[in-house]
């Protein structure tokens, strides 16, 4: 490697004054653009890389913030629930809905059982019901009492017509489900 080194540095005290300018400038360059190559690019690469993934961090991190939010306020709102379930008064379904409908002065045209899926620690009973030509304002009565009742009742399908013969009245079709503890 040394003998190499001598022969170059014989060669560069060998050529003219102005060669020699020539080839220093030109070696001075090669020199910087191997530095801008080797070092520098590399470091502002991996800045730049690293703005982008701090970015990405940052937006993954607001993700997850809201999803624990989310996940609380539901976590929040089945413990409502289940608690509502465990302090409900416990009693035939029919019956209950009987008496409600009795306190909001509707009339029920059929109360018909419906199956349910098992559950293992809930028994779910559900009873779909049917209203003949009734207000919009009964209606909403009726399901406000079924709402605020203090055994666990739920909606879950609700079907409304007017009728056609009396537009002003309705028929309406709302299944209810009722929870125990097994």
């Amino acid at each position: 490697m040394k003998e190499l080194w001598n022969r170059l540095l014989d060669g560069f005290n060998g050529l003219e004054a102005r060669e020699r300018w020539l080839v220093t400038v030109a070696g001075g360059m090669t020199a910087v653009a191997l530095v801008y190559l080797l070092i520098v690019n590399p470091i502002l690469n991996a800045a730049g890389s690293g703005e982008l993934r701090l970015a990405s961090a940052d937006q993954q991190l607001a993700a997850m913030q809201r999803m624990r939010r989310e996940y609380d306020e539901i976590q929040g709102r089945l413990a409502d629930v289940e608690q509502r379930i465990q302090r409900g008064s416990r009693g035939n379904l029919r019956t209950t809905l009987e008496t409600l409908a009795r306190q909001a002065q509707v009339l029920v045209e059929s109360m018909e059982p419906q199956a349910s899926p098992s559950h293992p620690n809930y028994r779910e009973t559900k009873v779909e019901v049917g209203l003949k030509n009734v207000t919009l304002a009964q209606t909403v009565k009726y399901l406000h009492q079924i709402d605020i009742s203090p055994q666990a009742l739920s909606v879950k399908s609700l079907r409304m017509r007017t009728r056609p013969d009396q537009p002003e009245f309705l028929d309406v079709t709302f299944t209810v489900s009722s929870f125990e503890p097994i």
